[in-house]
């Protein structure tokens, strides 16, 4: 099973231990693959929307200097992921090849920059793993794990390899079933009070070691996913420090971190909502972006307007919107506008894939829409999730030394793939 891995949305910056001595490489390269899970197909809707009230609470926590307890707020059950992606990466020499789940939306309390290991796969120690002195310990939205840090090498691709990389050797682990742990490619904020003894070090993650070793000569990542009708499918791509032009057209427009909290504790920004051509679905607001939603979040108040405009009607079985086919070849766009730019999810994209019906519990033949109700009103300060069937139609970049997040149209942002 997959999990709820609050990566959930990256912090605002990137600290390096020294300065890096940059040299003209091109940005590095990983594919990955979406990957689905099917004892928890039907439970697609309830765990995004627990995932955002686990994040609005920690964030929350988290801007007013207060620890934060999952079980005293949420109490829930925060089911696993159904639909991820994952990396292949090689610890150790030779390596041993390990499938980490990728996730953006990394919530800081959720300290999900460590990259971990020994989930399913064992970790086999080589001439090149050095066993520290500490335990490490993380907690996520409906999982965890404990163990031991070492310092290993780490191949993210062929050629590209990391000396010395601290990970975590997990020796329990929890809700992580079918992958093997985690890649942390966020910022070393997150990775503060895992250790134990040492709970005030910080843990360089794979992405500060790229940078300070000048593999990359920027902070900052693209991501690239592709619609998809199969379940599982290599279609997405990661890019440190850098962009990847042959994965989106035109430019990319990118929009300031949000200062309004909680979003601004991940990859927060401020957008407004339209339906068609006037409908007005959300006025200006923060929420966040997050590859850990598979969904499109709005608040309630938002949501019940679009559930209005579309003419669509709850379903029991996924807990999705659903749509006659009439009501379908009338759908319009719905367009997202933030920092003076417009993205447009077509009638299309709006939808879940088809040929997945069953995968969610649905109905082969049926139309589900991917928006979906946040579980709160507008005014708490996250407002919305642009999850990954948003983040699919578009090309996106995580800026942490601008502060800013990126969009650009693909190839597949018009697709009528679904």
């Amino acid at each position: 099973m997959f999990p709820t891995t609050l990566l959930t949305t990256l912090l605002l910056a990137l600290s390096v231990a020294a300065n890096p001595v940059l040299v003209n490489r091109s940005p590095v390269t990983l594919p990955i693959s979406r990957r689905t899970n099917f004892t928890s197909v039907h439970n697609l809707l309830r765990h995004d929307q627990n995932r955002a009230k686990f994040l609005k609470a920690k964030g929350a926590a988290k801007a007013a200097g207060i620890s934060f307890q999952q079980d005293a707020v949420i109490n829930e059950q925060v089911d696993n992921q159904v639909v991820t992606y994952v990396a292949s990466v090689g610890v150790g020499s030779p390596p041993t090849q390990f499938n980490l789940l990728i996730d953006t939306g990394r919530a800081p309390s959720s300290r999900s920059s460590n990259t971990w290991v020994g989930a399913d796969t064992a970790y086999k120690k080589t001439s090149t793993s050095v066993q520290t002195s500490n335990k490490v310990s993380v907690t996520y939205g409906s999982g965890s794990f404990s163990g031991t840090e070492f310092t290993d090498t780490v191949t993210l691709a062929s050629g590209l390899v990391i000396p010395k990389q601290s990970i975590g050797v997990a020796s329990k682990s929890t809700g992580f079933e079918g992958v093997d742990g985690i890649l942390g490619i966020g910022p070393v904020d997150l990775t503060l009070d895992t250790l134990s003894p040492a709970t005030n070090s910080l843990i360089p993650t794979v992405t500060d070691n790229l940078f300070a070793n000048g593999v990359i000569n920027a902070n900052e990542i693209g991501i690239s996913f592709n619609p998809t009708t199969v379940e599982d499918n290599e279609n997405g791509e990661l890019t440190w420090g850098g962009t990847d032009p042959a994965k989106f057209t035109g430019s990319v427009s990118f929009i300031p971190l949000t200062t309004t909290s909680p979003a601004n504790e991940f990859w927060g920004i401020n957008q407004s909502v339209r339906y068609g051509t006037s409908t007005s679905i959300l006025a200006t607001t923060a929420g966040i972006v997050d590859t850990g939603t598979t969904l499109v979040l709005l608040a309630t108040n938002g949501f019940k307007k679009y559930q209005t405009a579309t003419k669509a009607t709850a379903d029991a079985a996924t807990g999705l919107l659903k749509v006659t086919t009439a009501n379908f070849n009338a759908l319009q766009s719905l367009f997202f506008v933030a920092n003076g730019a417009t993205f447009e999810l077509t009638a299309n994209a709006q939808i879940w894939p088809r040929a997945l019906n069953t995968d969610i519990g649905g109905v082969a033949g049926s139309i589900y829409l991917i928006v979906a109700d946040l579980g709160s009103n507008s005014g708490e300060g996250l407002d919305f999730i642009n999850g990954f069937t948003f983040l699919e139609r578009f090309y996106s970049v995580f800026d942490t030394a601008n502060k800013r997040v990126g969009f650009a149209t693909t190839p597949f942002t018009a697709s009528t793939v679904n």
